[in-house]
């Protein structure tokens, strides 16, 4: 066939369909088309590289293995060339004129389906190449196979019905697609806008990617070598600039697998957490690859959103072409990797946690209530992220922290609760009737000081077949202890029992004497199933109505001020009442319940009033 003659042919009926979806639908993400020719390109160029390690006599065999764009504003186009593996006249024909796999009718149901949501769907059957015609009034390809008898050929089409091929001499080894762009698409021929999208979508594609004459891929991806040929500064100039961050990251977890799926993941935790300062929830900072191309910046579901805080690249080659270009939500692919990415990295924190636990103590510092709201909203992993909580204890000095795993190794034999408390501060809580029975008698108690432990751990109710138990609840049967101290008789502690149910039972469930108490007179106890101070603090805070609840009061009949009060009850029952319920109020605000400060103190001077007045008569 002479140069002159132009050989035209109908395209498949499937593809006059597509083009017609994708020519006269409306998609905002245009650019996808783009990363499409790139990603063709460098598979074009990947089956050169394999032909040429097979087959030394392929055409223009010194050509350079790199795909080259440039931009045209005057002509109002934007060619992507390629020195690939190129393509023969049938594979033009076979190529670009047809779809011939059974996927075909899915893709086109998807298309109709995603009612003008997104050009993502383009791509997912092998049609990547028609999305050029979202912004093109013509597309023309230039060719040249590898084989050295192969012809110089030119397809062209209009996106109509038909399209055309001809020889057209001078063509170089691969593929040069020459997109002219319709009226109102001439940002394509802007060399900064196409950079911005190479960036995005194709930086890290294996090849060389040069627009107008410079290359714009200068980043590796440096997640696809081997751990040991990385040096600490190409991780954190890699940090740098996946993450658009200035610092060093914290930690760097590098890492590949074979199974269950193929994952090459490279995840950062940065140097700071900015939701401390008030930033408010950042967004997701890890992104999904697909051999080397970007399928999605911010990845739905990909990892759970308390992981936000990271940084970093995830590239499997098991994403299908039905996932890799199109919308992530829904797909059990996802939740598989999902699964894996944070069972591997809360398995890599308990390990920093173990192998220096100094450096994990400023990570927890910064990010621990990431972990703290992983233990609510995944139950699955939630066992191990509780392994990473870090809290005070009676048993740790000062302000030193402990786990829970040194808990259990620290519990006495036989001893199946973990107590805890949460409050303002260590010091506030050891000097609170609560932590006092448990020292009594050597057993720990972990100590929260953050609001959201309460609910944090009424959700995790055991740890490690050990049920967590709040030190501050009614109904916890703790062995006897050696008490000092006389006791009112049980006659006498029976009567006064009685007495302050009858005076205080508007104002707590019931009063019942106990051993529990050492140094202090009175301990309000809280219901097994009730929420605490701090978890009806939060409740209040959402807007939801305080809950209707009574304490159960314990009194110490060895204390000198129960005794006292069991005196003064035979003379001066009024007084013996105020007294009662001031030790009533005093003990409900130090479980977080009833009275205000504001309100005791008034009661108080009321009360210190009335004893004076009866000590000067």
């Amino acid at each position: 066939m002479s140069t002159t003659e132009i050989e035209k042919r109908e395209f498949q009926a499937e593809v006059r369909e597509i083009l017609d979806i994708v020519i006269h639908s409306l998609y905002t993400d245009k650019e996808i088309f783009v990363r499409e020719l790139i990603s063709n390109a460098s598979d074009a160029l990947e089956k050169m590289r394999l032909k040429q390690l097979a087959d030394g006599d392929v055409f223009e065999a010194d050509l350079p293995l790199e795909i080259n764009i440039s931009t045209d504003e005057t002509a109002r186009t934007i060619t992507i060339a390629d020195h690939g593996i190129g393509m023969t006249r049938e594979e033009l024909a076979e190529n670009l004129g047809t779809i011939a796999h059974s996927g075909t009718k899915a893709f086109l149901q998807a298309m109709k389906e995603s009612s003008g949501a997104g050009a993502d769907v383009i791509g997912q059957f092998g049609v990547g190449f028609y999305s050029s015609f979202m912004v093109a009034e013509r597309v023309e390809v230039y060719t040249h196979s590898a084989n050295p008898e192969g012809e110089h050929l030119k397809w062209a089409s209009d996106g109509g019905g038909e399209y055309t091929m001809e020889e057209a001499d001078g063509q170089q080894r691969g593929c040069r697609i020459v997109v002219h762009l319709k009226e109102g698409q001439e940002e394509f021929t802007t060399a900064h806008r196409v950079k911005e999208i190479v960036e995005r979508y194709s930086n890290f594609v294996g090849f060389p990617v040069n627009l107008n004459g410079e290359r714009v891929n200068t980043v590796e991806a440096v997640w696809l070598k081997s751990k040991s040929d990385v040096t600490e500064e190409e991780y954190e100039a890699f940090y740098q600039f996946v993450g658009h961050a200035m610092d060093a990251p914290r930690y760097t977890m590098h890492f590949s697998a074979d199974a269950p799926l193929t994952i090459n993941a490279l995840l950062f935790v940065p140097g700071e957490n900015m939701e401390r300062f008030g930033m408010g929830p950042q967004p997701a900072g890890v992104a999904l690859y697909c051999r080397k191309v970007l399928i999605d910046q911010h990845p739905e579901g990909l990892l759970p959103e308390w992981l936000r805080f990271l940084r970093g690249v995830i590239d499997s080659e098991d994403l299908p072409l039905n996932i890799s270009r199109e919308s992530m939500q829904d797909s059990a692919l996802v939740r598989k990797l999902n699964g894996v990415l944070t069972k591997r990295f809360v398995k890599f924190l308990a390990k920093q946690g173990k192998d220096a636990p100094e450096d994990y103590m400023e990570f927890y510092k910064r990010f621990g209530r990431f972990l703290k709201e992983g233990i609510v909203a995944s139950p699955e992993h939630q066992e191990a992220l509780a392994g990473l909580l870090r809290f005070q204890s009676t048993m740790a000095e000062g302000e030193a922290l402990t786990s829970l795993d040194e808990y259990v190794d620290r519990m006495k034999e036989g001893q199946e609760e973990i107590y805890y408390l949460v409050g303002d501060s260590k010091a506030a809580l050891e000097k609170g009737p609560f932590v006092e029975a448990f020292q009594a008698r050597g057993l720990e108690v972990a100590l929260f000081v953050e609001q959201v432990d309460d609910y944090v751990l009424q959700s995790m109710r055991e740890f490690k077949g050990k049920k967590l138990v709040s030190a501050d609840r009614a109904g916890i049967e703790l062995e006897d202890v050696p008490t000092e101290g006389e006791s009112l008789s049980p006659e006498d502690t029976d009567r006064l029992v009685e007495w302050l149910n009858t005076t205080l039972g508007d104002r707590v469930e019931r009063v019942d004497a106990g051993k529990r108490l050492v140094s202090h007179p009175v301990v309000a106890l809280i219901p097994q199933d009730a929420p605490n101070a701090q978890l009806r603090a939060m409740m209040e805070a959402m807007g939801q109505p305080a809950l209707e609840m009574k304490a159960r009061l314990e009194i110490n009949p060895r204390h000198e001020l129960v005794k006292q009060l069991n005196r003064l009850r035979g003379g001066h029952e009024e007084l013996a009442g105020a007294v009662a319920r001031q030790l009533a109020d005093n003990a409900l605000l130090a479980a977080g319940l009833g009275t205000s400060e504001a309100d005791a103190a008034a009661n108080m001077n009321g009360l210190l009033s009335r004893l004076l007045g009866e000590i000067g008569k």
